[in-house]
């Protein structure tokens, strides 16, 4: 409850809540169910307001079915209403109060048990357990136990442990393409004293992740394991909640470690307390009996009740529908892209990682087939509203987008638009490769959350054995050249444009046939693997694939514009350091570089841009190193946190 009360002016929204609602402006949303939509701006802060009580609610034990209501109902509507939001441990949270609305968990330490005795201090059923553990032949609790075993596993956290483990036995993860620059992390220096960049990624990144999330629900039902396992897992999601921005994913992961031990450890735990501060604390006497259990041959009234034959039938059907759920995008087919389904259930965390190079979204009028370009990932044509990143990378929100655009757009003087996405991603460092035909209007294209969408394009597994001669590319180039791979289907074409700043830009064939087309100067040059040629800088060219199968080649481009601003800054470094050795020249540095000293710029003679990006470059440096301590990074986190709570 407390961590769910945090969670909702962070990564629920509240504290920027105005941004995300505007009253009065009609933006594109991605539910997932078309009837849902935003209440007024006014209506949603209630919302927020009645879910955070909620939370408190729960947290406190006040009002507890009440609140447990409060939180999910509010909880769910805010979940479906954006689909770009959805991750695996805000559907996790979902899950919990779900399940926390349906237990008795307000018996201990409550504000409900001071006010109904019944409830103070009593046995909880034991399906309640069973929910949030699973059942391995152990009694109730309270009752004695076999020894070497805790009392029950929890199979909602051990579905997240335990099914991640299984997804992470994909090919990808396996070898060690999943999460390549994580290693890279600070976080994992210490590996790198002794394994080297590649290894720490292999061995302790994927490796490590893999082992940890398959075996960690097992060790922790182990008594002789559990310490250790703890220790692991503490770790875990210590490190986890520095790597990743997941909000209070991390921590709702430690709380639940409690789960896995024994039912009397916290009666255990205060029982330490010094005598004088146990009266302000829960009871550390054993459990009353509850009306609400059922105590086999132990002096009950009567048999078992039909509401708890019910209840142990919802727990079975509910622990089979959650290990059914990750594994069923076998129905719901028009989800499914690269990977299957919507992002969010299944538990496959980390395990694609994507990198887009390039994102075209094109409109034309189909009355004058006048065509116009559209800047990605806004929610309407005039961008008064970012959309997330989520929307690219499935067909189900790239259909609602060109809905939503489709309707737009006619107000500004587009009849009929048709809408078509050009979208090149890499997943798990493979090629660049278009996600969608860029020849289907999305608008009148047919899709269908049971059959799989036919104007995705597939993804080019059969080039997945490049990904090592990739890297072996990448690591011949010096510090300053930079390289883009791409690989395209046959019969289609990349536009593309090359800056004036990328003056040394050149393409490289490594696979197939292809076209290039220099636009202005209307000539054409014919490819093929292992050849390749300079492009001209501030001009449009067009790479046409045509080999009857895709084509791979490669962009090899420096910026120069900022490799010369580079050397210009090292000199005036170097001027200044041998300025202050004495070692320069024995003429006055001109009066535009004696700022370089920290000295005023003369009057009347204006400040050079280099020097003036040197001098805002060295401020930056300097604050950098003073707030480089842990205690300014512990005041900026806390100060940050402090104005999102306040607003």
């Amino acid at each position: 409850g407390l961590l769910m009360a945090l969670d909702v002016p962070q990564e629920r929204g509240l504290g920027h809540l105005d941004q995300r609602y505007l009253d009065g402006l009609d933006v594109c949303r991605f539910p997932l169910l078309p009837f849902l939509q935003p209440l007024p701006l006014d209506w949603m802060y209630l919302l927020y307001t009645i879910m955070f009580l909620g939370a408190l609610g729960i947290m406190l034990g006040c009002c507890y079915r009440l609140s447990c209501v409060a939180f999910l109902c509010p909880y769910w509507y805010l979940l479906l209403l954006d689909k770009t939001s959805w991750n695996n441990h805000s559907y996790l949270y979902g899950l919990l109060g779900f399940q926390l609305a349906l237990l008795g968990a307000d018996r201990y330490g409550s504000v409900d048990g001071l006010f109904r005795p019944q409830k103070r201090n009593a046995h909880v059923p034991l399906w309640n357990y069973a929910l949030l553990r699973a059942q391995v032949g152990v009694p109730a609790p309270g009752l004695p136990g076999p020894p070497g075993l805790s009392d029950p596993l929890s199979p909602q956290v051990f579905i997240v442990y335990f099914i991640a483990g299984l997804k992470k036995l994909d090919a990808d993860w396996v070898g060690g393409f999943s999460m390549g620059t994580l290693a890279r992390h600070w976080l994992f220096a210490p590996f790198r004293l002794v394994l080297s960049e590649e290894l720490t990624s292999r061995l302790v990144v994927h490796g490590g992740g893999l082992v940890l999330d398959l075996s960690a629900g097992f060790l922790l039902f182990f008594d002789a394991t559990r310490p250790l396992a703890l220790v692991f897992v503490t770790y875990f999601h210590c490190m986890n909640s520095q790597l990743f921005s997941i909000g209070m994913f991390s921590y709702t992961m430690l709380a639940t470690n409690g789960l896995f031990c024994r039912p009397e450890w916290p009666r255990g735990l205060l029982a330490r307390c010094p005598p004088w501060l146990q009266g302000w604390l829960p009871s550390t006497k054993p459990p009353q009996p509850s009306p609400d259990c059922h105590y086999g041959g132990r002096g009950e009234q009567g048999g078992i009740r039909p509401r708890q034959h019910l209840a142990a039938a919802f727990t079975i059907l509910y622990v089979l529908e959650q290990l059914f759920l990750p594994y069923s995008h076998f129905i719901t087919q028009g989800y499914n892209n690269w990977t299957n389904g919507l992002y969010g259930y299944s538990w496959d965390m980390m395990v694609h990682s994507r990198f887009h190079q390039h994102v075209k979204i094109t409109y034309r009028d189909g009355l004058t087939g006048e065509v116009g370009y559209l800047k990605p990932g806004v929610s309407d044509p005039w961008g008064h509203l970012r959309l997330g990143r989520r929307w690219r990378d499935h067909a189900d929100m790239l259909k609602q987008y060109s809905a939503c655009l489709s309707q737009l757009l006619p107000r500004y003087n587009v009849t009929q638009p048709q809408i078509y996405f050009d979208i090149w991603v890499s997943i798990n460092e493979r090629f660049q490769q278009r996600l969608v035909d860029p020849r289907v209007d999305l608008v009148r294209a047919p899709w269908s959350p049971w059959t799989p969408t036919p104007w995705l394009l597939p993804l080019l597994v059969d080039l997945s054995p490049w990904r090592q001669r990739l890297q072996e590319l990448e690591a011949q180039l010096d510090g300053h050249t930079d390289t883009v791979f791409i690989a395209d289907f046959p019969g289609l074409h990349l536009e593309n444009f090359v800056s004036e700043d990328l003056g040394n830009t050149s393409l490289r064939v490594l696979r197939g046939k292809v076209v290039v087309e220099l636009v202005e100067q209307q000539q054409n040059y014919s490819l093929q693997e292992g050849e390749g040629m300079q492009l001209p800088a501030g001009q449009y060219h067009k790479v046409h694939t045509v080999s009857p199968e895709p084509s791979c080649y490669m962009y090899l481009y420096v910026n120069t514009t900022a490799l010369e601003l580079e050397r210009n800054l090292t000199r005036l470094r170097e001027l200044r350091e041998r300025v202050r050795n004495g070692t320069a020249e024995q003429s006055p540095l001109p009066p535009e570089l004696r700022p370089i000293l920290g000295e005023p710029p003369p009057a009347g003679v204006p400040l050079d841009p280099v020097v003036s990006l040197f001098l805002r470059r060295e401020q930056r440096e300097q604050r950098r190193e003073r707030e480089s301590s842990l205690a300014q990074s512990l005041r900026r986190f806390l100060r940050r946190k402090f104005f999102i709570f306040r607003r």
